[in-house]
């Protein structure tokens, strides 16, 4: 089992679609929530100044970030209608996987940062889920 795995994507949003995105975005979070228990955290925020959209999600370990992937391409390809990808950030190790599904989700000219090593921390489990 690997350390756990923070997923950060930044992207922009095309001008006039924020609203859009954002009930895309809403509309799949139960479906994510049920079909992902491995994902443990999944936020999302705006700063409209920049028109910048960073979604972050926590993972327990490498193979859950692997099937949150499953069915990404799918995924993107309607999110892509509201935002472009403008960086991908993975913490901790994840597998080759990920690492490929990242570059075809992704796309060319997408950075993709990787900081595999893990120097500690902490995650504070509770009980019941936090929904915003």
């Amino acid at each position: 089992m690997s350390d756990p795995i923070v997923f950060i994507s930044r992207n922009r949003v095309k001008e006039g679609s924020f609203e859009d995105f954002r009930q895309h975005y809403r509309d799949s979070l139960p479906l994510t929530e049920a079909d992902k228990p491995g994902t443990l955290a999944q936020l999302a925020y705006f700063e409209e100044k920049t028109n910048e959209l960073v979604i972050v999600r926590l993972f327990p370990d490498a193979e859950a970030l692997d099937r949150q992937l499953q069915g990404a391409e799918s995924r993107s390809k309607t999110a892509h209608q509201f935002i472009e990808p403008t960086a991908v950030e993975i913490y901790g190790q994840p597998n080759d996987y990920a690492l490929e599904m990242m570059k075809k989700v992704a796309g060319a000219g997408i950075k993709v940062g990787v900081y595999p090593q893990s120097v500690g921390g902490f995650i504070r489990p509770r009980v019941d889920a936090i929904r915003l």
